[in-house]
């Protein structure tokens, strides 16, 4: 008789109504439910496990961990027990990578472990401030408030991503039109021409002849041109993101830049006095507090000069001293964080400086969209523009040809 044992996938309802999953090895179908049985999980679903299946991604999008942290703070405030709440979770959500998630991170907290370490278990995931601010609600016993404090934070690091990402997308892609529009004249239209001024017997204009040659050299190499500007900006990601050396002068000329400065400054004191405020509002020191802070700062000039804040704050200063030795803080955030220090309100503090650089950024980003728009508008203007006049000096010119 052949014993050979297969992996088999399950689904089921535990002794506390929850539904469950996971994968068992047995001889057959009827052999798994009974040992599900065994285990108190009524079994719903027992198949034969694919041999190939789908790995879980090397990390969730922040909006799927936004909203599972939205929802978990949710119920676990209204007080539905941590293990039920994941359950709720997973079974209300069409994503599989997240369920996969929600099932683990179920399971280890059932086999006993605690929903921060669990959720180390996951960093791509799972951050060590979110970790942090985790284990603090639970040694405090007010998780219910940290989570609903996390999800707020997710929630509004989150928009202030996507009004970023919103406002570079109309102009790039006005642009990419635009710049489409006028390949498309240099080798389609501009050739036509060509093959109708060969018949007048008369030099073309200067202006005529060099667009017809820069149509000739695009339809020759274009492919080549694509291929460097697509290696080069390669290149230059992945030194932003290898070499630091690269990535800190990067960061260093975009904060020179008149407007888009502004912005990167302001997007980074938004994220730093959010992330800071929720921390030390939930009672983590200052020092642990501003190792994890440092990196969700999203700019590694900021991250570096935050890591030295929390040098200068283990040597005896106070933070807004240690501020004003650092060039990147400005001297309101300064003067705020001392005025909280002051009044032992520093967390309020905290909150009002970033919702004062939330709306900078608003109104940085509102002037930028002001300026690109008809400044793109113009550039394409003038490529069009002169394509045109280009293909038609000749005709202007054809009664002195004639």
């Amino acid at each position: 008789m052949n014993h050979k044992t297969k992996t088999y996938a399950w689904q089921g309802i535990d002794r506390s109504g929850t539904h469950v999953s996971g994968h068992s090895s047995g001889q057959n179908s009827a052999l798994v439910k009974a040992l599900l049985r065994g285990r108190g999980i009524r079994p719903t679903q027992v198949s034969p496990a694919r041999r190939f299946t789908l790995q879980l991604p090397a990390s969730l999008g922040a909006k799927d961990i936004t909203r599972f942290s939205r929802q978990l703070a949710t119920l676990f405030k209204a007080g539905v027990p941590l293990l039920q709440g994941l359950g709720m979770i997973a079974e209300g959500i069409n994503n599989p990578p997240l369920r996969h998630l929600l099932g683990t991170l179920k399971n280890d907290i059932a086999a006993g472990c605690g929903l921060a370490d669990a959720l180390r278990r996951h960093p791509r995931q799972f951050d060590s401030l979110y970790c942090n601010l985790v284990a603090v609600g639970e040694q405090t016993g007010c998780l219910d408030s940290l989570l609903d404090q996390l999800a707020t934070l997710q929630e509004k690091r989150q928009a202030l991503r996507a009004r970023l990402k919103k406002a570079m997308a109309y102009p790039a892609l006005v642009l990419l039109v635009g710049l489409g529009v006028a390949a498309l004249l240099l080798l389609k239209v501009v050739p036509q021409f060509q093959a109708m001024f060969a018949g007048f017997g008369a030099p073309l204009p200067a202006f005529t002849q060099g667009v017809i040659n820069l149509a000739d050299w695009l339809g020759q190499y274009l492919l080549w041109v694509l291929g460097v500007m697509l290696a080069t900006g390669f290149a230059l990601r992945r030194a932003f993101e290898r070499q630091q050396a690269v990535r800190l002068w990067m960061l260093r000329q975009g904060l020179r830049m008149p407007v888009l400065g502004a912005v990167m400054q302001h997007a980074a004191l938004a994220r730093f006095a959010r992330t800071l405020a929720t921390s030390f509002s939930a009672g983590v020191p200052l020092t642990e507090a501003l190792g994890p802070v440092a990196a969700a700062c999203g700019n590694t000039l900021y991250e570096q000069a935050v890591l030295r804040l929390r040098q200068a704050i283990g040597n005896g200063l106070s933070m807004s001293a240690a501020m004003r030795n650092e060039p990147l803080f400005p001297c309101l955030a300064v003067q705020m964080c001392a005025i909280g220090e002051t009044s032992g309100t520093l967390d309020d503090m905290l909150d009002r400086i970033a919702s004062h650089h939330e709306t900078a950024v608003d109104e940085w980003l509102d002037n930028l969209a002001s300026l690109l728009e008809p400044m793109i508008v113009l550039i394409l203007g003038l490529v069009v523009g002169s394509l045109v006049v280009a293909m038609y000096l000749p005709i202007f010119q054809l009664g002195d040809v004639i």
